[in-house]
C-alpha cells in the first residue's frame, strides 16, 4: 500500500489502519496481562517465585511478602555496576533488616559464568542471600529486558512500589529512602 505525503511524493508504509489495529490489540493484551494481579493503589502485585541459594537451599518470595519490604535485586558477575552497587545494598540490608528489609540477589547468570556467583558474594561478604535463576523465570517475570542491575521494590501490601535499572553512583541514596518511606508505611 502506497500512502501520500503533502509533498505529493509517494511513501511506502503499513496501512494506518493495520497500524491502529496492531496498537489496540497490543494494549488489550498489555493490559490484560497487567491487571490479572493489582494490589493497593492499582500497582502489579509480585509473582511469587522459588528459587535455591548458594548453599542450596530453596527460598520463596511468599516467605516474606506480606510482611516484608522485599528488594529484588537483579544481578550478574560479568556486570560491573552490579559489583559497584552490591556493597551499598548489603549496607542498607544490613541497617534496615531489623525494621522488616529483606533483600534477594537474583543472579542472572548462566552456566558459563553460574560457578562465580558464590565465590562473588563471599568476597562482598553479602549478608542477604542470593539466588540462582539458571532458567531465567524469575527474570523473566521481573526483568523480562535483562538489565543488570535491575530492582524491583515491593511493600509489604505485596505490591510493587518502585523498579529501577542500572546503578550510578549515588542511587543507593533514593533507594534507600524509598525503602525507608516503605518500612514505616503500615500493610493495609
Amino acid at each position: 500500500m502506497t500512502l501520500s505525503n503533502t509533498s505529493g511524493r509517494r511513501k511506502h508504509g503499513a496501512s494506518p489502519l493495520l497500524c491502529i489495529w496492531a496498537a489496540a490489540i497490543s494494549g488489550v493484551l498489555a493490559c490484560a496481562g497487567a491487571q490479572a494481579d493489582r494490589g493497593a493503589g492499582g500497582r502489579p502485585r509480585r509473582n511469587d517465585f522459588a528459587l535455591r541459594d548458594t548453599a542450596g537451599r530453596t527460598v520463596r518470595l511468599s516467605d516474606y511478602v506480606g510482611k516484608n519490604v522485599v528488594l529484588l535485586t537483579f544481578w550478574a558477575t560479568w556486570c560491573s555496576p552490579c559489583a559497584a552497587e552490591l556493597p551499598h545494598l548489603n549496607r542498607i540490608y544490613q541497617a534496615h533488616k531489623d525494621e522488616g528489609l529483606v533483600v534477594l540477589g537474583i543472579a542472572m547468570d548462566g552456566p558459563e559464568t553460574v560457578a562465580n556467583v558464590g565465590p562473588l558474594a563471599r568476597r562482598y561478604n553479602l549478608a542477604f542471600p542470593i539466588l540462582l535463576d539458571e532458567e531465567t523465570r524469575v527474570v523473566g517475570a521481573y526483568n523480562p529486558k535483562r538489565a543488570a542491575p535491575f530492582s524491583v521494590l515491593i511493600g509489604r501490601d505485596a505490591a510493587v512500589a518502585k523498579t529501577r535499572e542500572g546503578y550510578t553512583a549515588g542511587d543507593e541514596v533514593p533507594m534507600e529512602s524509598d525503602i525507608v518511606a516503605l518500612l514505616g508505611a503500615k500493610p493495609k
